[in-house]
């Protein structure tokens, strides 16, 4: 193993860390506790208590809202550190400094790092460490070594027992909650936020996204138990305006401190001009209130980049990858396609995860995709493509759905589709090709495609 080797003094490939960490505990099983954690980091000595943290949840926006906030801290002159997941193509993507992933070898290093006291710890407990513990592990050690001025850590899922929730954030950011990952927190929005609302830690500010009123008594109640102060999109900060601009989209933001026009945003989609308020929102508490230099603001945001979050990656035909992976996801993302876009006919490549609730996001994507090409990914929990075509046929009916297990086939066969614009002569040369479901699907159809990116 790459444990044994670093112990002993030999330095592993990217190769034999990547190895290593996937032998452990995938991050869907999980085992409610933090004492693993805790226990690393004790060793480490609790490296997550040397800088302050901006911690996030809720089901959806949480990479592109760190990504923003990110930026905003660095615009300011901050050194950051950020931690998010899933990854797209590298594990290294999910540990960053200053705006960019550590390297290969700077991954190794941190792995190296931490991998004797994470034997130590494996030796002494019941359960070893899982993937995710060990990056959440490395991701703290590395901050504290570069060092980082502040971290922005997104929650890996839930928030009380997840990994990161060792660290107090001084900020947290709670975006909007709906039902993901039903089977372990419940599929009630208002269950999901009991456990999401634990990353609210005591004297901290919490940001909290336009909610459903159950969810949002939830939020305010343990906010008022560990006596955080609030700010709540729609009364203490929001998106004023917002209107489609080459690239992107024009906002004029609210804050908790100021008023920010002018502001262009080269991401698509209402749901990133509201990530871009609960950042700009998360920022200003940070500091105390103060209101920002709008240009530096302006600058830092015109600087945002989301890869697989409706990002183009190819043109004629336009190829956008969105990472929707739930219905509340897949709602934001089509609503975004229709806007942006002007695509006739929309060709769909769909690759979903199996524990997902794959009808109701077919039914969203129904109405906008001329024709879905089911597929799938990689991850042994991908939903067989046999499978999503049958669910897909009910839905669409038969001459509309195209079945193809390799996702190469799939991109292949849709942009085929979109080009000649089949049954579609009238708007020849317009269609687009969608490619969603999966983060993994998603990362894979990049790794593709990244030839011509």
């Amino acid at each position: 193993m790459a444990e044994a080797a670093t112990i002993e003094g030999m330095r592993p490939t990217y190769g034999d860390v990547e190895r290593a960490l996937l032998g452990r505990w995938p991050e869907t099983k999980l085992e409610p506790s933090l004492d693993r954690i805790r226990s690393l980091t004790r060793l480490l000595g609790d490296p997550q208590a040397s800088y302050p943290v901006i911690h996030l949840t809720g089901t959806n926006g949480k990479t592109s809202t760190s990504r923003m906030i990110d930026e905003l801290l660095r615009a300011i002159g901050l050194r950051t550190g950020r931690f998010t997941s899933p990854h797209l193509e590298s594990m290294t993507e999910r540990i960053c400094i200053d705006g960019a992933p550590l390297t290969q070898d700077l991954f190794i290093d941190a792995f190296a790092d931490i991998a004797a006291f994470a034997q130590i710890v494996d030796d002494s407990s019941e359960h070893p460490l899982s993937f995710f513990e060990m990056l959440v592990g490395m991701a703290f050690a590395a901050f504290a070594d570069s060092p980082v001025d502040v971290a922005i850590v997104e929650v890996g899922m839930g928030g009380s027992w997840d990994a990161t929730n060792i660290a107090d954030g001084q900020v947290a950011v709670v975006t909007p909650i709906g039902v993901d990952h039903a089977r372990y927190l419940g599929d009630q929005p208002e269950i999901i936020a009991v456990e999401k609302a634990g990353i609210i830690k005591a004297g901290s500010h919490v940001v909290i996204a336009e909610q459903e009123q159950a969810v949002q008594d939830v939020l305010i109640q343990r906010a008022n138990e560990v006596g955080a102060a609030i700010s709540h999109e729609g009364t203490d900060f929001s998106v004023l305006s917002r209107v489609q601009a080459l690239g992107g989209q024009m906002i004029e933001l609210q804050g908790i401190s100021g008023r920010y026009a002018e502001i262009f945003l080269p991401l698509y989609g209402a749901h990133q001009a509201h990530n871009a308020a609960y950042a700009l929102a998360a920022v200003e508490s940070f500091i105390g209130g103060t209101e920002l230099d709008a240009d530096l603001v302006r600058e830092a945001f015109a600087n945002v980049t989301s890869p697989g979050r409706l990002e183009v990656v190819r043109t004629s035909p336009t190829i956008v990858l969105d990472a929707a992976h739930n219905p509340h996801g897949a709602t934001a993302s089509i609503e975004a396609v229709q806007e942006a876009f002007n695509f006739s006919p929309l060709i769909g490549v769909v690759g979903v995860m199996a524990d997902k609730d794959i009808e109701e996001m077919l039914r969203i994507f129904e109405p906008v995709m001329a024709r879905i090409v089911c597929t799938q990914n990689s991850s042994d929990r991908s939903m067989p493509a046999a499978e999503l075509a049958e669910l897909a046929e009910d839905i669409f009916g038969e001459d509309r759905v195209h079945l193809t297990s390799r996702l190469d086939d799939a991109l292949e066969l849709a942009i085929g589709m979109a080009e000649s614009a089949e049954g579609y002569e009238e708007a020849l040369g317009s269609g687009g090709v969608l490619v969603t479901g999966s983060v993994v699907t998603v990362g894979e159809a990049r790794v593709l495609l990244g030839h011509e990116r």
